[in-house]
């Protein structure tokens, strides 16, 4: 379509005027964004039906990645880069009278995702194109996002994040392959020439809608799909006559509203029965759907079922879509014919589970009945999924009741979809190297004894093309003059640059773009926030999902500790830092929404102090997304990950954060192991209790936050703080859930044990800093040792070690 930059801009400019119908100069940066993102789908769209067309005609074996997230960010600025023509845009555009920047802001932020497991869900995506693998996305087309969150005197307030209010350029509605999915109804049984025939009578019935989002590879002309599923009415369901009965229009009416809602919310407040059904539907209908979907692509290859392990890979992300287990067992056994045995086996050997949590309260569990009125048919398959699973338990120790009790897919009147997901696939993998260690030893011992070869380890990772080459352009073309580009496309190689980390010119150049990025933050942050911040200040900043184990507690605690210093004594002769934080609790956390309050309570109290001055100032961020990271991340002087030990299964923003040369003052936990591991003391800050402690003091007690806080005036003055009227408390006992969370209810996540450790480790960040030539070889040992964490190298074991698929080599770029 066009090669250089005159070509580009004469094929745009006459798509502009083409659809617009206006002049040139009359057109907005939004008309610029909707026909520039519509020409470059259609430059892609060639070659997404060409990688279409050969998977199918050479058969080869797809990977299908079931989540309930994708947070895949904006795409446009991402997709320019993909296709190597991002330079010639941005500079045709720029003689055309646009920044592109400018025109990536008028792109909406796709609602599809809330944190971690979406974002890895999305570079997964990235890699899967770039490395050329047959692999592809299924998740649902949410209306709404999670939420759009606002600061209003210092609370969150939730409001609608309608993210498709003007559309999405980069989606194609495929209406004539939408699915049907049935819900409620009865099972009837019936028995016919020796097998018995299940039939479900009564149901409603649901239509699936996909919309397809194309996957654009780095490099080459490999497109894959994220397919995206809507609910919309069928004319007529099977359980509503809607006849010409005047109250059967009502009927219609509530049915209709049902079903909108089934795709209609990101993560519905599942403290009601009603949110914990639609959730639970949400998630059968993403199963059901995409499976449909996938089977009918796998029959025009016309082999045998048998076959479907070598051709299908099922990857479920965490345990949203563990229905995908019972789903397929019903259609090979009601639909396929299949005995129970055959189908047990081929399902087993097309499902793949990756667990992302060992806290109790993100291990799915769903109340029996609902799932058996919901799903008739499947719950009948759990059942009989669960009894032969316990009746092969009760082989192996028939005198160990309760060891069969604990494992049991259905227990307590609950199904257990994670027992379900190790129970129905032959790959169960955690997401580093300690959570799978955790998981294995502790918190899943009992299933790693019984299946120890399936359990298996494969360490999250980030894409580096968004992270780095389109988040930090300025890094990026550092590392390209300093080590030439192979490692876009082998980002290991990144370690070559280890050599230049006493190099006074590459550390200078490195002070010149962390400088130049945190001025953008800056100016940011003063035109959303309106508070100056000194760019030669430390930048330490904590993003992340609001959650009491993630511990910003921790984080604002020392902020309070820090103005009391100041204010005990001004003269006091400090490096000045910039706290910000980015963060959203979920609507109904409660706790977590107070302690959000408490930061920009803090906030607004430090910015506004004279005594501070310059030495400190902290900022909440409102509404962080991905887009919002792409300006934080390349910002940041220090990462903040000081989860409490063996809560975080891995992180994925420490990965991002050490990749831009932020140096990480951490906990051990999750991937910080594995970083340190390379890193050693000397490049990062680690500190506080290790897994292990954490353990102890779960299992065996011991435990005394009170304790600590009578034996520490630091932290008896800060917890004080709280609940007396004084700089941080306008009315008395303004904060006391957060004081009761650590005093009365024994601080359940170790704030108070590690606050100690943690003010230390924080001088000790201090007194490097001032040393700039000893912080930069620290800054670029991390970016040198961060290609590990590439999503690149994680996607190539799960493709060799679990998926079993090899990539498609297609013809390169010129």
């Amino acid at each position: 379509m066009f090669t250089d930059k005159e070509s580009f801009k004469k094929v745009f400019s006459e798509s502009l005027v083409g659809e617009l119908g206006t002049p040139l100069e009359e057109a907005t940066s939004a008309d610029v964004y909707k026909v520039l993102s519509g020409l470059i789908r259609e430059y892609a769209g060639r070659d997404w039906a060409a990688t279409n067309r050969e998977y199918q005609q050479r058969g080869e074996k797809q990977v299908y990645y079931f989540s309930m997230e994708f947070l895949i960010g904006r795409l446009l600025g991402n997709n320019l880069l993909n296709l190597g023509i991002l330079d010639i845009v941005r500079e045709g555009l720029q003689e055309l009278g646009w920044n592109l920047e400018d025109i990536e802001e008028q792109e909406s932020d796709a609602g599809l995702g809330n944190g971690g497991l979406g974002r890895l869900a999305a570079c997964f995506m990235d890699s899967l194109a770039s490395l050329q693998y047959a692999g592809h996305g299924c998740g649902i087309r949410y209306k709404y996002g999670l939420f759009e969150q606002k600061i209003i005197d210092g609370d969150q307030v939730e409001l609608p994040d309608y993210w498709l209010q003007k559309g999405n350029e980069w989606e194609v509605r495929r209406a004539d392959k939408k699915v049907e999915v049935r819900f409620w109804g009865k099972v009837e049984a019936r028995e016919e020439n020796g097998r018995w025939i299940f039939e479900t009578k009564d149901y409603e019935s649901v239509m699936a809608v996909p919309y397809d989002v194309p996957v654009i590879g780095y490099g080459h002309h490999h497109v894959n799909t994220l397919r995206l599923w809507s609910a919309e009415s069928a004319m007529l369901s099977s359980s509503k006559g809607m006849a010409s009965r005047h109250y059967d229009y009502y009927n219609f009416l509530n049915y209709n509203r049902s079903v909108e809602s089934i795709s209609e919310f990101l993560y519905p407040d599942d403290s009601q029965y009603e949110g914990k059904l639609l959730r639970l539907k949400q998630q059968y209908f993403l199963c059901s759907a995409g499976l449909q979907s996938i089977l009918r692509t796998f029959e025009k290859l016309g082999l045998s079922y048998d076959h479907l392990p070598e051709k299908v890979s099922l990857h479920i992300n965490d345990t949203h879509p563990t229905l995908i287990i019972p789903e397929l067992m019903r259609i090979l056994v009601d639909v396929k014919g299949y005995s129970w045995e055959q189908a047990w086996d081929i399902t087993v050997r097309t499902v793949s589970y990756t667990n992302h949590t060992i806290l109790s309260e993100a291990l799915e569990k769903w109340p029996t009945g609902m799932v058996r009125d919901l799903l008739p048919r499947v719950y009948m398959i759990i059942e009989e999924i669960n009894r032969r699973f316990c009746s092969m338990l009760h082989e192996q120790n028939p005198d160990d009741q309760e060891r069969i009790d604990r494992l049991a897919i259905i227990g307590s009147d609950q199904v257990r979809m994670a027992h379900l997901a190790i129970a129905g696939s032959h790959s169960v993998n955690g997401v580093a190297a300690l959570h799978t260690d955790i998981l294995k030893k502790k918190e899943m011992r009992p299933f790693y004894e019984l299946y120890p070869e399936r359990f298996n380890n494969k360490t999250n990772g980030i894409t580096h093309r968004r992270w780095l080459m389109h988040a930090n352009p300025g890094l990026a073309e550092l590392i390209n003059e300093s080590i030439g580009s192979d490692w876009i496309t082998e980002p290991r190689k990144l370690i070559d640059i280890h050599k230049f980390s006493e190099d006074k010119g590459f550390q200078d150049r490195l002070h010149s773009i962390k400088q130049q990025n945190k001025l953008k933050l800056a100016a940011y942050i003063q035109e959303k926030n309106g508070v100056s911040v000194d760019p030669n200040s430390i930048f330490d900043v904590q993003v992340k999902r609001l959650h009491g184990y993630k511990r910003q507690l921790l984080n604002v605690l020392h902020i309070m500790h820090l103005y009391n210093q100041i204010k005990a004594n001004p003269s006091l002769d400090r490096v000045p830092r910039t706290f910000i934080f980015g963060a959203k609790a979920a609507p109904s956390y409660y706790l977590a929404k107070r302690i959000i309050k408490l930061i920009n309570v803090v906030a607004d109290t430090v910015n506004h102090d004279p005594d501070v001055g310059g030495k400190l100032k902290v900022v909440f961020l409102e509404n962080y997304s991905v887009s919002l990271a792409e300006k934080i991340i390349p910002a940041a002087n220090i990462s903040e990950q000081i989860s409490t030990a063996s809560k975080e299964a891995s992180g994925t923003g420490n990965m991002k954060f050490m990749m831009n040369g932020a140096l990480t003052i951490g906990t051990l936990d999750g991937a910080n192991v594995e970083m340190h591991e390379m890193l050693g003391d000397e490049n990062m800050f680690i500190f506080g209790l290790k897994s292990d402690q954490v353990f102890d003091y779960y299992q065996y007690g011991g435990y005394d936050a009170r304790g600590i806080y009578a034996g520490d005036p630091r932290i008896h003055q800060v917890l004080d703080q709280l609940i007396q009227e004084g700089p941080f408390c306008t009315s008395p006992r303004e904060f006391e859930t957060i004081y009761d969370s650590i005093l009365n209810h024994n601080d359940e996540y170790f704030v108070l044990k590690d606050f100690a450790p943690y003010v230390n480790t924080q001088l000790e960040i201090e007194a490097s800093y001032r040393n700039q030539t000893e912080w930069l070889k620290k800054s670029i040992i991390n970016i040198a040792h961060s290609g590990k964490f590439a999503s690149d190298c994680t996607i190539e074991q799960y493709a060799n070690e679990i998926w079993r698929i090899n990539p498609v080599r297609q013809m390169s770029m010129n």
